[in-house]
Order: structure tokens, then C-alpha cells, then sequence
């Protein structure tokens, strides 16, 4: 049995983290679904801003947009719901096979709306309409701005990938917002096919702390706080809201664990992948971290439910002065800010591509 199907048999869907025109194209993403197991996928500007500009596949697409009139940020949303409703439609077979538990594909709303609440909802609205498809996330940040967006979203039908997760705390506030819009929509007799994954992202920890931090707890960090919110997600799921949005005919949020390329050149490539192996969760992964996988994975087990030897853990890093809490804060914060700069980063791709194909 290959490494990839082991993984998804233990419970745990894998979901490639990248989306290209080449991969559609080229017959990629439909033989990893059927050789490795894939069953989503994500996406948010970095990917597609080196899609596009690596790519002459976008040329065509981005001349007949500009011959309609179309540009800069309209432009890239038509080139993203091109290709999402695509990969969507990959993923429609798995999706109706588990009842709208898996097979999703996200996209993002412009990371500049990452502190609008109105704007966020508007825009999370427009583009699911849009993409036409049931099994299409919108990707909305778990900041505390997003969090109401997040529940009205959701009571208004469109079925969300909060992003920017990167602790319990910050997890647990996405669930209430998730919980809150699915009670509104019990309360409204409103109908049952909206679906959410809460993103916690992990590698992002060992990074922050890299250049500090002691021998003996070097990429632990971002395990210790999957650990954590681990456990939590499984007494989520067991608690009396949880299980009467179930009873109601409700598929309940899942835990995503993102960010799980390993970036320690000393550690194993698979690091995480291998570590945060969890039955009734996602892990979306690079696309080289899901091949290396696939070539000389190992699935030892299921991260513990009861988050293992995390708490212990972390209380080292406390003893070596790291303030986890705030590091969550600060971590929120400057990923906020990274997507911002990756999208301005894309808006500067689509902008100075349209001009060289207007010039050609």
C-alpha cells in the first residue's frame, strides 16, 4: 500500500496546497487523485502568482479578458474561478461519495478585506455565486474582524476555509463563529450543504523561533500546538452544539493542518506529515512534500487525542522565555500581512503581463 493511501485509510484527507493551468492541462492533478490519493485542494495568491507568472498557459485567457474590458484584480478572479471550477469539478465524484465531507477546493478573498467584516462578506458572497460549484470553499481570515464574517458567511450559504489559525485559542474562536451560523441556520429552516475547515498552520511556528531556539526543542514547536488544538478539535466534536448540528443533518468543521512543508534543511522533508497523521482532519501539502511522501513516507499512527506530550512541551518553551500566546498574535498578524504582499506581489504579475501581451 502506498504511503498516501495509508494516510487517507487512517481518516486523514490529503489536499494538495498548489493549483496551476499546467496541472489541469497536463493531466497532473487527475493522476494524483487517482494515484496519490488527493481529495481537495488549496490555494491563495503566492501559488497563483507563480502560476501565472511561470506560465504562458494564463496568456490566452488574460488577452480575451483585457479585450473585454477586463483587468488587474476582476482579471485574476476570472482566471481563479477558471481554474478552481475545474479542479472542482475533479473533486465533484469524491464530494458527493462522502456526502460533502471531502473533495473541496478553496479560494481566497483579497487579503486587503482581511480587516473589513462588510467588505469580506460581500466579497466571500459574489465570488461563491460566481464559481457555481457546492464544493468550493472561500477562504476567509480567522482574525478577529474575520470572525463575524466567517458566521454570517455561513448562515448565508457560503461554505468557508477560515484561514490564519495558528493556535487553539485562535481555532476554538473559528469554531464558535462556524457553530453560531449553523445555529442561525437551524433556527431559519435553511438547508444543510454548507461545509467549513478551520486552517491551523504549523511550520510557521519552528520558523518564528528558528534563530533562537535551543538544540533540544528545534521543530517541536509547531507539533506541540497541532498537539494542542488536536485534542481540542476532538472535545469540540463531542460537545452538545456539535452533536445537535449533527443530529440536524450538518457535516461538522474540520481540522486543517496547513503549512506543513517541512523549511528546516536538516529535518526530515516529512516531517510534519508524518507527526500530524490524524483520523477526521485534512493536511494540505506542497506539492513536493505530497511526492516525497508518496516515495518514502511511514504512517506510525495517529497523533493522540488527548494532545499527547504537547503541554509539556510547551512548558519547556516557556522556560526558554517564549511567550506561545503572543507569539500566536504576532504570528496572526504578520501572516496577515504576507498574503497582503503576495497579493499586491500577483496584482504587480497581472499588471505587467497584460501589458506585455497588449504590446506583442
Amino acid at each position: 500500500m502506498k504511503p498516501t493511501q495509508a494516510l487517507h485509510e487512517l481518516g486523514q484527507s490529503l489536499w494538495l496546497d498548489n493549483i496551476t493551468r499546467d496541472i489541469l492541462d497536463n493531466g497532473t492533478l487527475k493522476r494524483y487523485i487517482d494515484e496519490l490519493s488527493v481529495t481537495g485542494l488549496t490555494s491563495n495568491p503566492t501559488i497563483f502568482d507563480l502560476a501565472i507568472k511561470h506560465s504562458e498557459s494564463y496568456d490566452a485567457a488574460i488577452r480575451e479578458g483585457l479585450a473585454h474590458g477586463t483587468s488587474g484584480e476582476a482579471l485574476f478572479f476570472e482566471l481563479a474561478l477558471d481554474d478552481l471550477t475545474r479542479a472542482a469539478d475533479l473533486f465533484r465524484p469524491t464530494h458527493n461519495q462522502t456526502k460533502g465531507v471531502d473533495g473541496w477546493v478553496s479560494l481566497e478573498v483579497s487579503p486587503l478585506l482581511a480587516y473589513d467584516t462588510a467588505t469580506t462578506i460581500a466579497a466571500a458572497k459574489t465570488l461563491h455565486a460566481r464559481a457555481g460549484r457546492p464544493n468550493l470553499f472561500i477562504k476567509i481570515p480567522g482574525t478577529p474582524e474575520g470572525l463575524p464574517a466567517i458566521e454570517e458567511a455561513i448562515f448565508s450559504g457560503v461554505s468557508v476555509n477560515v484561514t490564519l489559525l495558528f493556535s487553539r485559542e485562535q481555532y476554538l474562536a473559528a469554531a464558535e463563529a462556524y457553530l453560531r451560523g449553523i445555529e442561525r441556520r437551524i433556527a431559519a429552516g435553511l438547508p444543510t450543504n454548507v461545509g467549513s475547515v478551520a486552517s491551523v498552520f504549523i511550520s510557521r511556528w519552528d520558523v518564528a523561533v528558528s534563530k533562537t531556539v535551543p538544540d533540544n526543542l528545534r521543530d517541536k514547536l509547531g507539533i506541540a500546538i497541532a498537539q494542542r488544538t488536536y485534542k481540542a478539535y476532538r472535545e469540540w466534536l463531542n460537545t452538545p452544539r456539535v452533536r445537535k448540528i449533527i443530529a440536524a443533518g450538518y457535516n461538522p468543521q474540520r481540522l486543517l493542518l496547513a503549512s506543513t512543508g517541512t523549511k528546516d534543511p536538516k529535518a526530515s522533508d516529512i516531517l510534519y506529515i508524518t507527526a500530524l497523521a490524524a483520523p477526521d482532519t485534512v493536511d494540505t501539502m506542497p506539492e513536493k512534500t505530497l511526492l516525497a511522501f508518496a516515495e518514502h513516507g511511514e504512517v506510525k499512527g495517529p497523533m493522540p487525542p488527548d494532545g499527547g506530550d504537547c503541554e509539556q512541551v510547551l512548558k519547556e518553551f516557556g522556560k526558554a522565555s517564549y511567550d506561545v500566546d503572543a507569539l500566536a498574535a504576532q504570528l496572526q498578524k504578520e501572516g496577515a500581512k504576507a498574503f497582503v504582499d503576495s497579493w499586491n506581489d500577483l496584482m504587480n504579475v497581472i499588471t505587467s503581463k497584460s501589458a506585455a501581451l497588449q504590446t506583442a
